[in-house]
């Protein structure tokens, strides 16, 4: 397995953006989350226990395909 694994920036946009970590294997489960404010960043990197993120709230997503801006559910 390489050292060097795919990350993503998220920055959120508005309070209280929720990060949440997905585990890998044949049952997908919650493993770990964060909440950001308006401004704070975080770089989430994928691991042999982490195969997706979740992300709740306004936030812009960096990734090697580009940025994303997710959205606030109305």
């Amino acid at each position: 397995m390489s050292s060097e694994k795919d990350f993503i920036t998220i920055k959120a946009l508005e309070d209280g953006v929720n990060v949440i970590g997905l585990t890998r294997g044949t049952d997908t489960k919650f493993h770990h989350s964060e909440k950001l404010d308006q401004g704070e960043v975080m770089i989430a990197q994928f691991t042999e226990h982490t195969s997706a993120v979740k992300i709740r709230g306004k936030a812009s997503i960096l990734t090697s395909h580009g940025e994303i801006v997710s959205d606030t559910k109305k």
